[in-house]
C-alpha cells in the first residue's frame, strides 16, 4: 500500500521566491555591515584572523593586498538590498501571502532598508507611563538611520487575535447584550395612554 502524501502546498513557488529575495537582501545587507565593521566580516571570525586583521590595519594596509576597493560601491549594495525587499513587500502583497511578524519587524516599513541592530537602527525600551511603574506599558522602539522614523512594539502585552477568531467572541457577547436589554424591558411595566 502506497504512503498518503502530504497535502500539497499552495503557491509553492511564491514562498519560495520570498524566502530568496529575503535571504538576498540579508546577504546584501551584510556585505554592507561587513564593509562598515571589519569585526563583523567572515574573515574576522576566529581571534588569530582578528590579530591578523589588526596587524593589517597598523602597517595601514587594511585589505591585505594593493588592490583598491570603491568607497562609492558599499551604497550600492545597500540599495540592492532595498530593492530585493521592495520586491518582496509586492510579492505578499500580491499573492496576498502573510509574511510573520519577525520578519516584518527586521524590514522598515517606510523605507524597506533591513534593520540590523547598531548598523541599520536603534532599538531602545520606553515607558512612558507614571514614572514608568507600569510593567505592561513597555514599548520596543526602533529608529531607522536611514529615514529616521521610529516604530513602537509593545514588550510584554498578550496579542490579539486575528479577526476571525474574534467575531465568535463578540456575537456570544452580542447575544448576551440583546438578552439583557430584552429582560430590562420585560420586566418594566408598560403604561398605555
Amino acid at each position: 500500500m502506497a504512503k498518503k502524501k502530504a497535502p500539497a502546498i499552495q503557491h509553492r513557488a511564491m514562498y519560495s521566491r520570498m524566502s530568496f529575495l529575503y535571504q538576498a537582501a540579508t546577504c546584501m545587507a551584510a556585505v554592507e555591515a561587513g564593509r562598515s565593521d571589519p569585526g563583523l566580516s567572515p574573515k574576522a571570525s576566529s581571534p588569530t584572523a582578528a590579530a591578523d586583521c589588526d596587524a593589517h590595519m597598523e602597517e595601514g594596509d587594511s585589505h591585505g593586498d594593493d588592490t583598491k576597493h570603491d568607497e562609492s560601491s558599499y551604497p550600492k549594495t545597500q540599495a540592492l538590498s532595498r530593492r530585493l525587499l521592495t520586491d518582496l513587500r509586492s510579492v505578499t502583497l500580491k499573492t496576498q501571502i502573510r509574511m510573520t511578524s519577525d520578519i516584518k519587524r527586521t524590514i522598515c516599513k517606510y523605507c524597506d532598508t533591513l534593520l540590523i541592530e547598531g548598523q541599520t537602527c536603534t532599538s531602545t525600551v520606553e515607558n512612558k507611563s507614571k514614572g514608568g511603574k507600569k510593567p505592561w506599558a513597555d514599548l520596543l522602539t526602533i529608529k531607522c538611520h536611514t529615514c529616521s522614523r521610529k516604530r513602537r512594539y509593545p514588550v510584554n502585552a498578550p496579542r490579539q487575535k486575528r479577526r476571525p477568531h474574534r467575531v465568535p467572541e463578540q456575537q456570544g457577547q452580542e447575544a448576551t447584550a440583546k438578552e439583557a436589554t430584552t429582560i430590562d424591558s420585560q420586566s418594566q411595566p408598560q403604561t398605555t395612554t
